[in-house]
């Protein structure tokens, strides 16, 4: 089976081409056979007062083109140069690797794959903010 597989808890929500989809009662998986559906797990959207931080920011914006609230032509070069300038921060190799991923599916217009390496990033960013300055 090729496509994208979504396995959904049951009562769990998912944005698929701007319509809001919930799961029943039960556990279930969805196959998404169409190779340009814009796909959204409600649980893992993040909300325009939590894009505080430069991933989040990135990540907000690239969902906004999966909910259809921003043109996926408009958005390119500047979810692009967005990626570049976090490439410039995050230099570790395991961050390297995610941000040239989110680089590669943007490219190739798989804004949810885009999304998916993004959201990698957050956890070490969380770390480094949380560092005390001195």
């Amino acid at each position: 089976m090729s496509g994208l597989v979504l396995k959904l808890s049951p009562k769990e929500r998912v944005l698929i081409n701007g319509a809001v989809i919930e799961n029943g009662d039960r556990r279930s998986r969805l196959a998404i056979m169409t190779p340009d559906a814009n796909i959204l797990r409600l649980r893992d959207a993040i909300h325009p007062e939590e894009a505080k931080t430069p991933v989040r920011r990135v990540c907000y914006a690239m969902q906004l083109v999966l909910s259809g609230d921003s043109d996926p032509k408009e958005a390119h070069l500047p979810l692009l140069r967005q990626i570049e300038e976090l490439s410039q921060v995050f230099t570790d190799p395991d961050s390297r690797a995610h941000l040239m991923q989110a680089t590669q599916h943007l490219i190739s217009e798989d804004h949810y794959r885009a999304l998916k390496a993004l959201r990698a990033i957050i956890p070490r960013e969380d770390r480094l903010l949380a560092v005390p300055r001195q």
